[in-house]
């Protein structure tokens, strides 16, 4: 579970267990949270290992305490990413200041320049496939990308769908992020790229369609 409604999927006291972890990057003991979260030792131990399970939580170095050393519990990059961030509302932000100050073709550049970028370094993967496997080939880089991407048998030919579009919210106000994604495709295969159906547009996934290598 990688999406901020993972968070709450989770019962109140191990949301509150891991906020309690998230700024303690040292760890807490089990007797800190029992604390802090005003239950029992074994209720404590109980949410751990539920935590431990689901890769959220880890055991950490236990740190000398005068006594018999105390373990430590710290939060996984995967107990990290559970908590939201606004990046959508950072990015809308961004672009608007961009717009006003660069122009709707100065934004368009700017993504296909940032999108053939990156499609560059993706080219490496793709560039020694079959035309038959570019499509697969593709598909794998834009899941890498958070796409939720797979190469699909439609109309007699290999495309690519892709079923989360990562700028799924800014594209509504922005169309023009779509260039981002064309720019990465196409420099990423060598090869044409056509949008055929687009979530933004009421479609059931983002799909593309791959021309013959090096047609533009």
């Amino acid at each position: 579970m990688k999406h901020a409604s993972a968070l709450a999927q989770l019962g109140p006291t191990q949301q509150r267990l891991l906020r309690r972890l998230l700024l303690a990057p040292q760890g807490a003991t089990v007797e800190t949270l029992c604390d802090t979260l005003g239950i029992s030792h074994n209720a404590v131990r109980q949410h751990l290992t539920a935590l431990i399970a689901a890769g959220f939580v880890e055991r950490g170095v236990a740190l000398p305490s005068g006594g018999r050393p105390q373990a430590r519990y710290v939060l996984r990059a995967e107990g990290r990413e559970l908590f939201p961030r606004h990046y959508g509302l950072i990015a809308t932000s961004v672009l608007e200041h961009l717009y006003a100050a660069s122009g709707k073709a100065g934004v368009q550049a700017l993504l296909a320049t940032i999108g053939r970028e990156l499609g560059a370094a993706a080219a490496e993967r793709i560039a020694t496939v079959d035309d038959d496997e570019a499509a697969g080939a593709l598909a794998e880089q834009l899941d890498a990308l958070g796409y939720e991407a797979l190469a699909v048998r439609r109309d007699g030919e290999t495309q690519v769908e892709a079923y989360n579009c990562v700028f799924h919210a800014l594209a509504k106000a922005h169309p023009d992020v779509c260039r981002f994604d064309l720019a990465f495709m196409e420099a990423a295969t060598g090869r044409p790229v056509q949008h055929l159906e687009c979530l933004v547009r009421g479609g059931h996934a983002c799909r593309f369609r791959l021309g013959p290598r090096g047609e533009r």
